[in-house]
């Protein structure tokens, strides 16, 4: 659903020496989300236009659940939520063609919470010029490569090539052909957007195809265990809850033993969760924007459940809460973010 530049190697190594002191030495993780604004002078609280590791009061909680509470008392009448989900691709093209690529912002922050998203060696790779890849799947629809639509929603396989021999354990994928065969590192980007768009997109390092993720008998044009990583950033909110397992669990069939899955997404009571007026639930924690298109809210334990399901083994599992502020109109705004790796296991050693 979001765009998301291509960049060489070179450019991601620079980008990972400077933050590279910051991240601990488990899991990769930096000390503060995205940064280290800690409001501790409530007095300042303007001064800024975002607090990180921001601690919610017992009434701040209890008065998020009961906005929550409220705004899903009245539920859309289940014989017009069928088209949320069956015609969603058509709410994300009108989103797209108002919208275009205005809607988006640079992810400044994906390297530094995802460094695995670089293949281990790059820095010392810093001289290729292979570009990080995108391979983009746009649901249900044929027309265009250059949409997203969820659940019904784009997919992009990113690759940094180095022309190295595919790893012992690819053995049994060498004499399929399919994109990025002879890529050493595998990246799929699950609603990469507008990625086609942009000015550095190269068809020659990136394959764009259409795909829904939700379709059961569907296949992505590569084979199961080949990626190294697979991204998912604001894509499964998207899909109806009653579909994720099954999207999650088809995905993850396709990373190699010892493959992680990144995610990031929305978390219960989100300040976008407790602006929603009533009317607008499907159901419980789930529900339809004015434009048709719909979101769901996630907890930590539900984005345990979802991967831990999938057969994964969580290597983190945060609930980032921050302060965002708008300073011009002197309002602000709780957002709660969900943020996850999941890797998956190598099978256990023949006794």
């Amino acid at each position: 659903m979001h765009k998301l530049r291509s960049f060489s190697v070179a450019k991601l190594a620079k980008v990972l020496s400077r933050i590279s002191p910051r991240l601990k030495s488990t899991g990769g993780r930096p000390s503060a989300p995205l940064g280290s604004r800690i409001l501790t002078n409530h007095d300042d609280i303007f001064k800024h236009n975002m607090w990180d590791h921001v601690q919610w009061t017992e009434l701040d909680k209890e008065n998020a659940r009961q906005k929550a509470e409220e705004n899903s008392c009245v539920q859309i009448p289940l014989k017009e939520q069928g088209k949320f989900d069956t015609e969603a691709w058509q709410y994300w093209d009108t989103f797209y063609e108002m919208h275009q690529d205005k809607f988006f912002k640079d992810r400044k922050w994906l390297f530094l919470e995802f460094p695995e998203l670089l293949p281990s060696g790059a820095k010392s790779h810093a001289t290729n010029t292979c570009l990080h890849d995108h391979l983009a799947a746009y649901p249900l629809s044929t027309r265009s490569s250059t949409e997203t639509r969820p659940h019904h929603r784009n997919t992009s396989n990113q690759e940094t090539c180095q022309g190295a021999a595919l790893e012992k354990n690819e053995a049994h994928i060498q004499t399929t052909t399919f994109p990025g065969q002879h890529a050493s590192f595998r990246i799929l980007e699950v609603g990469c957007g507008l990625v086609k768009d942009h000015p550095e997109y190269d068809d020659s390092v990136c394959h764009a195809f259409v795909h829904d993720i939700c379709e059961e008998v569907a296949s992505f044009p590569f084979p199961p265990q080949s990626l190294d990583v697979i991204l998912a950033v604001f894509v499964l909110s998207s899909i109806h809850p009653d579909r994720l397992q099954g999207v999650v669990n088809r995905l993850s069939t396709y990373l190699k033993h010892g493959g992680t899955f990144l995610f990031r997404d929305y978390g219960r009571h989100d300040f976008s969760q407790l602006r929603f007026k009533k009317g607008r639930c499907l159901s419980e924690n789930f529900y339809t924007r004015g434009d048709g298109t719909c979101v769901y809210f996630f907890t930590k334990e539900e984005v345990h459940d979802l991967f831990s399901n999938a057969g994964l083994e969580e290597i983190q599992n945060l609930e980032d809460r921050r302060l965002q502020v708008n300073r011009g109109k002197k309002v602000v705004m709780h957002r709660v973010w969900m943020q996850s790796k999941y890797r998956k296991t190598y099978p256990p050693s023949p006794s």
